[in-house]
């Protein structure tokens, strides 16, 4: 029997649509959520990531502003930037595309973003709030793939998440927050002798490595949900870390790439952007 589709798009869309409402409802008590993106330089990926998200935003009438500076800003002059984003009652969300230009600091400019409006979960505020269970703002990815996991219908309490790939990004917040679903939860990365004996363990698999089809159908244990959040242009196209068609013959439900876990990351956005209006705007 063949895995069962989880459509990210699907799924996204609906959320969207739910997510409109919430915005009308805002603006009628004067409120519009506004997200600001900061770009620096002219990363071909980065610049399509950023136009999704405007996109996204003039869809659903959330204010958007992008930057786009120069690559060669400065560390002074883009933290005077994100001061005045900080102080400017308009925007709600401020978002720092990364990767930044190598002379930047990333660490230093992302603590710099006032944390009630770090929509893009990675302040080390926010990243505490996660790993201590508090409430706070969770990054994009983690969050849209729990998202998708529930809607699964599986219970995640009590299951055994295997995790693969350890990034501040995404491997690490999912990680967190499957945890605090209750799973008991394993962290395998690159050093991780034997990958395929803890995968075949998993009833919940998260592969986030950015590996083309690191996951083969052979290390995966049969009716487990398998997450794929790797994206990595090959011959152009896009491959996942999971490969695809062994995968479907033997997991109980599976993300596609493109259209499984690449859909809810800006909708998470949005969320958390109109999230971030609610809450202090």
């Amino acid at each position: 029997m063949k895995a069962q589709l989880i459509d990210g798009k699907r799924i996204s869309s609906d959320i969207r649509e739910n997510l409109k409402k919430e915005i009308i409802d805002l603006k009628t008590i004067g409120k519009t959520p506004g997200l600001a993106v900061v770009l620096a330089g002219n990363d071909p990926a980065s610049c399509i990531y950023v136009n999704g998200k405007k996109k996204a935003c003039d869809e659903l009438g959330i204010y958007s502003r992008v930057l786009k500076l120069d690559e060669s800003i400065t560390q002074k002059a883009l933290i005077n930037i994100i001061n005045e984003l900080n102080n400017d009652n308009a925007i709600h969300g401020i978002l720092v595309q990364l990767p930044l230009p190598d002379h930047i600091d990333e660490n230093e400019i992302l603590e710099k973003v006032n944390p009630k409006k770090d929509v893009d979960g990675l302040h080390v505020v926010s990243i505490g709030k996660l790993a201590t269970g508090q409430t706070g703002f969770v990054a994009c990815t983690p969050k849209g793939i729990i998202k998708l996991i529930k809607l699964t219908g599986q219970e995640i309490k009590g299951k055994h998440a295997v995790v693969v790939g350890r990034s501040n990004i995404l491997g690490k917040p999912v990680a967190q927050l499957l945890l605090n679903e209750d799973a008991t939860v394993t962290i395998c990365h690159s050093k991780t002798k034997d990958l395929s004996y803890y995968t075949k363990t998993a009833d919940i698999l998260v592969a986030a490595t950015g590996i083309p089809e690191l996951i083969t159908g052979n290390m995966i244990k049969p009716g487990s949900i398998v997450i794929d959040g790797g994206t990595t242009k090959v011959n152009g196209k896009l491959k996942g870390d999971v490969h695809f068609e062994s995968a479907c013959e033997v997991a109980g439900f599976i993300t596609p790439v493109p259209g499984g876990v690449g859909p809810m990351t800006i909708t998470m956005l949005m969320e958390n952007t109109i999230e971030a209006c609610k809450q202090y705007g």
